[in-house]
């Protein structure tokens, strides 16, 4: 079921984000620029009919995965974000 989910990301020299439109809905997790070296995951948001499918997690991980590849570190003021890298420390590699 999550084998054909895509996500997207669109970026400005400011903030970003990523998403996910499924089924005419759109689940994003939204993060702020600190400089070349830094994002500020600020929001993560799933809609109600796409909850339970791991969404919020897969935009989450991807966030990790880019931030690897790019040299970024990561600070997760949003509570979701904050919580899902504190259940996987393989992720806390790219904590700021």
């Amino acid at each position: 079921m999550t084998d054909n989910i895509q996500i997207e990301r669109e970026e400005t020299d400011s903030k970003g984000r990523y998403f996910i439109r499924l089924d005419g809905e759109e689940a994003e997790m939204t993060y702020s620029r600190a400089g070349a070296a830094l994002i500020i995951i600020d929001h993560t948001g799933v809609p109600d009919a796409l909850r339970g499918r791991g969404l919020g997690k897969m935009l989450v991980e991807r966030g990790v995965e880019d931030a690897r590849k790019e040299g970024r570190k990561i600070l997760p003021l949003c509570p979701y974000a904050k919580a899902e890298i504190g259940r996987h420390p393989e992720w806390r590699d790219v904590l700021q």
